[in-house]
């Protein structure tokens, strides 16, 4: 089988209709330099710059920096940048699957092994903007990098060199700041960076001009992304492979929704015209309304509405959004509660909700419940608590499902033995391993240790969960009625069994 490459697409071969295919672009300038080179940024923001460049609207490409010494670096260059992206969903209730060869990247760099190659980036005059995603622990201080590193070992500590790179050579130049756009899933994320890029340059001892530099002359913002990126299709990879006709080692999936808030000068839309061609990127000066739309809609109704669900005997979220009983739980759990519990724009929240169960139904996606389940206490908190406090603070009671949901968290651990880190658990299904921060899991083991079934050892299990200040940064059992109703919640789960609470729950 031939393989992708520029010479592929510049061969007359033969492409299926059904796939979306540019001319190679050879002579446009490199424009970004990117830190990561994984799934998500190539079906995100990579995939975004191709549709700018198919509309010849920013006319420019990816340099794709590794920012760990293992990578992807090296199967992007055999492929010259090119890979094919495959965005699955619902549209109007309709499956639709769009498949595109992306030729946004230019070529990717190892700075492990190409230290000089990378510092070359910054004494390019066109290279102007950064992006980045390498993961939530990639922004990080870490006390010990160097700037004598070749390369320093975080990723701040890669940047904060880069850029100090690039001051030297332009003498300081206020036109020769760079853009910083961080895709990393933290609040702030671009205060973050430049927080860490000037405690870095501190620690090294680099000029006060530098760092003023930095302050004026380079642009941090902060973004929230949005789309599910299932990555490489392992489990269907031969069948794609053989109708595409070429070998490509770095076919990538995701869902069609797409959005990305950017909090930064308006001005930046026009040097970074995403909307105009097209795509859901939202600028704005204050993002802190989407984030909470998306944590508490999209990250909340997951994590409300999966414990329960996994206790059931159900798997992925799609197998829930069809079911009788938790589909309907899920729904009245989004629209009745999670809903009404922010006090921002209904019409906007209705909106977001909406695409949330559509994405939820998504046929091509498997998004199974016990990997949404790892970590479950510290999402509660950050995503569900929330909506359950400021629910009863809006309408003085409070919110039935949400406070089942938290009672259905709790049993999740309730026959959960730890060993060597994890927690063996039990369903009524059988099994499962639970995954938690160990001292999460060893606190459930001793809370349910005693307890019997009775409606005081149920209000017992309640009452210290509730009272973990170390979990939930307060004491729960402070809130009005909260710890009487989740102890009766637990003692119908515990006796009636999940199915049978949940049943009586939505028919109320």
């Amino acid at each position: 089988m031939v393989k992708l490459n520029k010479e592929l697409l510049k061969s007359g071969f033969k492409f299926p209709e059904d796939l979306m295919v540019q001319p190679f672009p050879e002579n446009l300038p490199e424009k970004v330099i990117q830190f990561g080179e994984g799934n998500f940024l190539r079906a995100f923001v990579d995939w975004m710059f191709h549709q700018m460049n198919k509309q010849k609207i920013f006319n420019g490409r990816v340099v794709a920096v590794q920012p760990i010494a293992q990578g992807l670096v090296g199967k992007l260059n055999e492929q010259d940048g090119l890979y094919t992206l495959i965005l699955r969903g619902l549209q109007d209730g309709k499956p639709v699957e769009l498949k595109e060869i992306i030729s946004s990247i230019s070529r990717g760099i190892n700075p492990y092994t190409q230290w000089d190659e990378y510092l070359k980036c910054a004494e390019n005059p066109d290279i102007e903007f950064v992006v980045s995603n390498t993961t939530e622990a990639g922004i990080s201080y870490d006390k010990s990098d160097s700037i004598d590193k070749k390369p320093p070992s975080s990723y701040p500590g890669k940047l904060t060199a880069y850029l100090y790179h690039r001051f030297n050579h332009f003498n300081g130049d206020p036109s020769k700041g760079m853009v910083i756009i961080p895709c990393e899933l933290i609040d702030r994320n671009g205060d973050n960076l430049k927080r860490i890029i000037l405690q870095l340059s501190n620690d090294w001892n680099l000029p006060e001009a530098f760092k003023e530099w930095i302050e004026k002359d380079n642009i941090f913002v902060n973004t929230l992304v949005d789309r599910v990126v299932t990555g490489y299709p392992k489990d269907e990879i031969n069948e794609i492979l053989n109708h595409l006709g070429y070998e490509d080692n770095l076919v990538d999936t995701g869902e069609l929704f797409h959005l990305w808030v950017i909090e930064g000068p308006g001005e930046l839309s026009e040097r970074l015209p995403f909307t105009k061609a097209g795509l859901n990127v939202l600028w704005t000066d204050d993002m802190s309304p989407y984030r909470t739309r998306k944590v508490r809609i999209l990250n909340g109704a997951h994590t409300s509405s999966v414990p329960a669900a996994f206790l059931y005997g159900l798997e992925t979220v799609g197998e829930m959004m069809e079911h009788d009983v938790m589909g309907k739980f899920a729904r009245e759990v989004i629209y009745d509660e999670i809903v009404p519990s922010i006090n921002l724009d209904k019409k906007m929240l209705l909106e977001f909700a909406d695409s949330v169960v559509e994405r939820f139904q998504n046929p091509y996606i498997k998004h199974y419940l016990i990997s949404i389940l790892l970590n479950s206490s510290s999402k509660f908190k950050t995503r569900v608590l929330p909506s359950i406090i400021e629910y009863q603070q809006l309408y003085n009671k409070l919110p039935e499902k949400l406070t089942f949901s938290f009672a259905a968290l709790m049993a999740v651990y309730k026959d959960g033995k730890v060993e060597n880190g994890v927690m063996k658990a039990r369903r009524e299904k059988g099994e499962f391993v639970m995954q938690d921060d160990l001292w999460v899991l060893e606190f459930f083991e001793k809370t349910w240790n005693n307890f019997d079934k009775s409606k005081e050892a149920a209000k017992s299990v309640a009452k210290a969960v509730l009272a973990n200040s170390k979990m939930w940064d307060q004491d729960l059992n402070n809130i009005d009625g909260l710890t009487d109703k989740v102890a009766d919640y637990l003692y119908q789960i515990t006796n009636d069994g999940i199915k049978n609470t949940v049943e009586r729950l939505v028919k109320n």
